[in-house]
C-alpha cells in the first residue's frame, strides 16, 4: 500500500483500470462515436467497379479486390470561374458517366430541398461551366449528359451545355403562387418529394409538376435578427383547409410543345408521383383522392397528354405513397407493392390487361424493392423477417409458373444494402443495435468478397467507455397485444437497487424505434443510462412492420391508443423489483412530443416528468395530407381531433414538464407549444419551456446541438 500510495503522490497522472465516461460534448461537439462509411460510393455502369472519395480526389476501385484504377478527377483539378478549386464533396452523376455536377454553397430550404451554386465538369475535356450565376434548385442531366434542367424563381429552364445557352420553359412563376418543377411545402414534407421533374428515358420529354397554391392558407414565421424583425411567408395548407392544385406537364425539348397530361377534371386530389416508363413516350401518373384511401396509376401519351388507366386500388383507411414501382423492358409489365392483402407484398401487374398477380404471400411486411434483374427475372427487396425488429435480403423469381423465394441475408440484424449496376454484387451495411456498421461486399448469392469498413476503433471506443447493452423486451397491453419494446440498463445495473425509468418514444402511424439497428438506441440515451437512468422504448399500437391491421387502429383517433399503451407499458414495468414507481418520465420529439405531452396528461398519474420537444398539440394545426391520412378533416372527425388534443387535458397535469420549440419550426409550428402553454397559464399549471429563436423542427446549428440536450439532460437529472 505504501508503494502505490507514495507513486500516487509522485506521479499523479497515473490512474488504474480508468473508464471513461460518455459526456455531452463527446456526443454533440466532438465526432467521439461517429462510425465510418465509404464516402463517395457509387457503382459504375458496368458493375464491375465504384467510386470513393479521398482527400487525393475521386477514385475508381475494384468490387473483388478493392485496387485503385484511376483517380477520375484530382481533389484540385475542378476550378471555379474564379479558378479556386472546387470540393467533390457534394456531386451528381450523368448517365453515361463523363460528366460530374459539382454544387458549392449549398443552402438548405425544407427537409429535402436546398439551393446551391452548380457547376457542370466534363471528365474528357476538363472543362467547367457554371450553369448558372444564381443559386438554383435539382439541378440534373439528361440522359445523354447535353442538358441540365434546374429550377430558379419557381421556374423551370434548362442549359444546354453544347451550344452554351440557357431556355426558360416556364415563366409564370410566382412565390407563393405559381411553382414550376419543385414541390409546395406540404408534398415534400409528407409527399418526400421535392424534385417535381423527370426527363423521359432518352431525354426527348421533360415532365413536371406545376402547382397552384394561391389558395392555400399562408402561414409567417417571424425573424429575429439583431436588432430588426423580419418574417418569412410560405404557403402551409392546414388540415380541413385548401390544398394546391396540380397540373402535370410534358415538355417536348425538340419542338418546344407543352402539353398538360388529362389526370381528370377533379381538382382537390395529390399527385405524389410520376415516372417515365420503358416507352419514351409514356409517363406514368400516381392519382390519389384527398381522403387517400383511394389511390389510381395512369399512363399519358406524352405526345397528346391523353391517359388510360393502368392500376386502380381502394382501401377502407387509408394507402401510403411509396417509390415501389418499376416497369420492365419488356414494356408490358411492371412491378408494384402493396398491403392489400393485410402485409406489404409484391405484385407484378399487366400493363395491357389492368391485371395484377401476387408474387409473394409473407405475413410479413416489405420495405423496399431494391432492383430487379430482368436477365434472370430477379426482384431483390428488403423485408421485416424473422422479427419486425430486423431487415433481411430476399430475392423472388418472376415469370414462370412456379414463383420461388429465396432469403439471402442470415445474420440477425439490420442489413441495408445497395447493389452494383448489374446485380453481380452488393455493399451490406450490417448493424445491430448493439454492434455499429460492418461494410462488406458480397456477390449476389451472399458469399463475402471482402469488407470495407468494419468500425474497429468505434468498437474499441464503445469498450473504453463501457457503452451498455440495449436488451429486446415484449410487454403486454390491456387489449391482449404483445408490444414489442427494448430497454437499456445501466452498465452497473444492481437489480437489487432501484432506478428511474425514462421512455424514449415515438409512436407515429407505421414508424417503428424498435430496430436491431445502430443508433436505435442513440449515444445520447447511453449518456443518461450512464448517469443512473433506465431508459425503455415501446413501439405502440400503430407502428410499423406488423401488418395493416396493427398499424390502422389507430385510424381517425390518434394519440388515444398509442398513449393508453405506453401507460400500460409504464405500468406493466413499475412493477418490476428494481423499477422505482415513483420516478417514471417521459421524453419524444415531434409525433414524440405529442406522445409526451399526453403522458403528463392523460398518463398523470404514472408520469411523474415529461420532456416535450416540437410537439403537435391538436392536430387542427398540423398539415392536410399527414393529418387528413389518419384523421381526415376537422369538419368529418370533429371527436377525433378534440378528445386526444393534449392541449385540452393540461389541468390533469400533476407532474414536473418541459416544453421546447424552434421559433422558426416551418413543420411542427411554434403555435403548438404556445397554446399548450396558455391552457397551462388559465389551469395554473407550472411548467418550465425553452424556444430556440429561428431554429426550425431538427433545432440544431452552431452550439445548438449542445444547448438542447444540456438543458433536457440536467432537466431530468433534476426532475426524475
Amino acid at each position: 500500500m505504501k508503494k502505490i500510495t507514495i507513486a500516487l503522490l509522485l506521479f499523479p497522472f497515473i490512474t488504474f483500470s480508468q473508464t471513461k465516461k460518455i459526456s455531452l460534448e463527446d456526443l454533440y461537439k466532438l465526432t467521439t462515436f461517429s462510425s465510418e462509411s465509404v464516402p463517395g460510393f457509387r457503382s459504375m455502369s458496368n458493375g464491375s467497379f465504384y467510386t470513393e472519395s479521398t482527400k487525393g480526389g475521386l477514385l475508381k476501385k475494384n468490387f473483388v479486390t478493392g485496387d485503385s484504377v484511376e483517380t477520375i478527377i484530382a481533389a484540385d483539378e475542378a476550378k471555379d470561374d474564379l479558378g479556386k478549386s472546387l470540393s467533390l464533396k457534394d456531386i451528381e452523376w450523368s448517365n453515361n458517366e463523363q460528366k460530374i455536377l459539382i454544387f458549392t454553397d449549398r443552402e438548405k430550404i425544407y427537409r429535402k430541398s436546398s439551393k446551391a451554386i452548380v457547376y457542370a465538369y466534363d471528365l474528357l475535356s476538363k472543362k467547367t461551366i457554371k450553369i448558372d450565376t444564381a443559386k438554383i434548385l435539382h439541378a440534373t442531366y439528361s440522359p445523354d449528359g447535353n442538358y441540365v434542367a434546374y429550377v430558379k424563381n419557381n421556374n423551370l429552364f434548362f442549359n444546354d451545355l453544347i451550344n452554351h445557352t440557357t431556355r426558360q420553359i416556364t415563366t409564370d412563376g410566382e412565390w407563393n403562387a405559381i411553382i414550376n418543377g419543385n414541390s409546395d411545402w406540404v408534398y415534400e414534407e409528407e409527399l418526400t418529394i421535392s424534385k417535381a421533374f423527370q426527363w423521359s428515358k432518352t431525354g426527348r420529354y421533360l415532365a413536371y409538376y406545376k402547382f397552384n397554391e394561391s389558395k392555400v392558407p399562408e402561414y409567417k414565421i417571424p425573424l429575429y435578427k439583431d436588432f430588426s424583425l423580419t418574417s418569412y411567408s410560405y404557403k402551409y395548407p392546414i388540415a380541413g383547409e385548401a390544398i394546391s392544385s396540380v397540373e402535370i406537364h410534358i415538355y417536348n425539348m425538340a419542338t418546344g410543345k407543352d402539353v398538360i397530361a388529362d389526370i381528370g377534371s377533379e381538382k382537390d386530389v395529390y399527385v405524389p408521383r410520376i415516372k417515365w416508363t420503358e416507352d419514351d413516350n409514356t409517363l406514368a401518373i400516381a392519382w390519389m383522392n384527398r381522403l387517400q384511401n383511394h389511390l389510381k396509376w395512369l399512363v399519358a401519351d406524352a405526345a397528346t397528354g391523353s391517359t388510360s388507366l393502368l392500376y386502380d386500388e381502394t382501401n377502407k383507411s387509408y394507402i401510403e405513397i411509396n417509390d415501389n414501382i418499376s416497369f420492365l423492358q419488356d414494356g408490358k409489365h411492371f412491378i408494384i407493392t402493396s398491403e392489400k392483402d393485410g402485409f406489404q407484398n409484391i405484385y407484378l401487374g399487366n400493363i395491357n390487361s389492368n391485371l395484377t398477380s401476387q408474387l409473394t404471400t409473407n405475413s410479413f411486411d416489405i420495405e423496399s424493392i431494391l432492383g430487379i434483374d430482368e436477365k434472370l427475372k430477379l426482384i431483390y427487396f428488403i423485408a421485416g423477417y424473422p422479427t419486425p425488429m430486423q431487415r433481411q435480403l430476399f430475392s423472388v423469381q418472376y415469370g414462370r409458373k412456379k414463383i420461388s423465394q429465396n432469403q439471402i441475408t442470415k445474420e440477425a440484424g439490420t442489413h441495408k444494402i445497395t447493389f452494383n449496376e448489374d446485380f453481380t454484387f452488393y455493399v451490406d451495411n450490417f448493424s445491430t443495435i448493439n454492434k455499429p456498421p460492418l461494410i462488406s461486399i458480397y456477390d449476389s448469392k451472399g458469399k463475402l468478397i471482402r469488407n470495407l469498413k468494419d468500425n474497429a476503433k468505434l468498437n474499441q471506443k464503445l469498450i473504453d467507455y463501457s457503452v451498455g447493452k440495449v436488451e429486446f423486451i415484449k410487454v403486454p397491453n390491456t387489449k391482449g397485444d404483445t408490444l414489442n419494446g427494448w430497454i437499456l440498463k445501466p452498465a452497473d445495473f444492481d437489480s437489487s437497487k432501484k432506478y428511474p425509468l425514462l421512455f424514449c418514444n415515438y409512436g407515429g402511424p407505421g414508424s417503428q424505434r424498435v430496430l436491431d439497428s445502430w443508433g436505435s438506441a442513440n449515444m445520447w440515451q447511453h449518456y443518461l443510462s450512464q448517469n443512473g437512468y433506465i431508459i425503455v422504448c415501446i413501439d405502440n399500437t400503430g407502428t410499423g412492420f406488423r401488418g395493416e391491421e396493427f398499424k390502422k387502429k389507430t385510424y381517425l383517433q390518434l394519440g388515444k391508443l398509442e398513449i393508453e399503451d405506453q401507460i400500460d407499458a409504464a405500468k406493466y414495468l413499475a412493477t418490476f423489483s428494481y423499477i422505482d414507481k415513483s420516478r417514471i418520465g417521459h421524453w419524444g420529439w415531434s409525433y414524440g412530443g405529442f406522445m409526451s405531452c399526453l403522458a403528463i396528461t392523460k398518463g398523470a398519474d404514472i408520469f411523474k416528468m415529461a420532456v416535450a420537444v416540437a410537439p403537435v398539440t391538436n392536430w387542427r394545426f398540423y398539415d392536410n395530407i399527414y393529418t387528413e391520412r389518419y384523421m381526415r378533416t376537422p369538419q368529418e372527425n370533429t371527436k377525433g381531433y378534440d378528445e386526444n388534443a393534449p392541449m385540452y387535458f393540461t389541468k390533469n397535469i400533476k407532474g414536473k414538464f418541459l416544453i421546447i420549440h424552434g421559433t422558426g419550426d416551418d413543420n411542427v409550428h411554434f403555435q403548438n407549444s404556445v397554446m399548450m402553454i396558455e391552457k397551462m397559464i388559465q389551469n395554473n399549471i407550472d411548467f418550465e419551456s425553452a424556444y430556440y429563436p429561428n431554429k426550425n423542427h431538427n433545432i440544431n446549428g452552431g452550439n445548438t446541438s449542445f444547448h438542447i440536450y444540456k438543458k433536457m439532460s440536467d432537466f431530468i437529472f433534476s426532475n426524475l
